[in-house]
C-alpha cells in the first residue's frame, strides 16, 4: 500500500485496525468514535450504511462491532480512496465497500428501505459567509452544510433505513431540536439520546441520537458521557471506548 503526500497509518482502537490520515485533508475525531460505539448494530448479519464517511473511519471501526455488510458513502473523491486503501489494508474487502458519490443521489443506486441500520457524522455548521468557512476545501465540506444540509442527511437516512431499522448521528446540543423535528418529519422516531461533555461541571458538547425508523414514541434519556476526570485524564468510560474494549 502506498502513502501520498502527507497521508500516515494510524492505529485505531489499540492495534486491530489502521487507517490512513493526512493532515491537509481529513482526520477523524472523537465523535467517529463515539458514535460507532453508541449506535446499536446486529452482531451477526445485516446490511448497514454510514453516510458522509470521510476516510472510512465509521464503517471500519463499526467492523468490529458487527459481522454485517457494510457501504460507505463519500462524496470526496480523494478521502474515497483514502477508505478504500485503508479497507484493503484490513483485508476487509469482503465486507465494506465505498461509493463515490453525493448521498442524495444514492438511494435508488443502493435501494431503498433495505437497511438495519443508517449511521452519519454529518457537516456540522450552517455557514453562509465564505470568510467563516474553513479555508481548507476538504475540511470546509466536512464541517460546514455545503454539500449537504442536515435536512439532506435525515431524509436520505430514513429512505435508506427498513420499517424499524435504526438511524444514528452525532451533533452538536445546540441542533437537538432540528434533528428530533426532523427525524419525526421524515418518520425516524427519536428513541436514545447521550449528551458527552468534556469533564463535569462544563456544558455538554456532544449530541449522541438513535432512532427507529416509523418506531413509537418512547425516548430515553442516557447517562452523561464525561470525556475527561478532574486530573485531564480520560474517564474509565472513555477509556474503554477508545481501547475497543466496548
Amino acid at each position: 500500500m502506498e502513502l501520498m503526500g502527507d497521508e500516515r497509518l494510524d492505529y485505531l482502537l489499540g492495534e486491530n485496525l489502521k487507517i490512513i490520515q493526512s493532515p491537509s485533508v481529513f482526520s477523524f475525531s472523537l465523535d467517529a468514535v463515539l458514535l460507532a460505539n453508541f449506535v446499536s448494530v446486529p452482531m451477526k448479519r445485516g446490511s448497514l450504511v454510514d453516510l458522509c464517511s470521510g476516510n472510512g473511519v465509521i464503517p471500519l471501526f463499526l467492523s468490529l462491532r458487527t459481522k454485517g455488510t457494510i457501504l460507505g458513502v463519500e462524496i470526496q473523491e480523494r478521502l474515497y480512496n483514502m477508505a478504500n486503501r485503508s479497507i484493503a489494508y484490513n483485508q476487509l474487502e469482503e465486507r465494506i465497500q465505498m461509493i463515490h458519490g453525493d448521498i442524495k443521489e444514492i438511494p435508488p443506486v443502493i435501494g431503498y428501505e433495505k437497511y438495519d441500520v443508517v449511521t452519519c457524522n454529518p457537516p456540522y455548521f450552517q455557514t453562509d459567509s465564505i470568510q467563516e468557512r474553513n479555508l481548507n476545501e476538504h475540511y470546509a465540506i466536512a464541517r460546514h452544510e455545503i454539500l449537504c444540509t442536515l435536512e439532506d442527511t435525515i431524509r436520505i437516512a430514513s429512505q435508506l433505513a427498513k420499517q424499524g431499522g435504526k438511524v444514528a448521528f452525532v451533533h452538536r446540543p445546540g441542533r437537538l431540536l432540528d434533528i428530533v423535528t426532523l427525524m419525526r418529519l421524515y418518520r425516524i422516531e427519536p428513541k436514545r439520546v447521550q449528551f458527552v461533555y468534556p469533564k463535569e461541571g462544563k456544558d455538554a458538547n456532544i449530541l449522541l441520537i438513535e432512532g427507529i425508523k416509523d418506531g413509537k414514541p418512547d425516548l430515553k434519556i442516557l447517562p452523561p458521557l464525561f470525556v475527561y476526570n478532574t486530573k485531564n485524564e480520560y474517564t474509565e468510560e472513555m477509556s474503554y471506548i477508545l481501547n475497543g474494549n466496548k
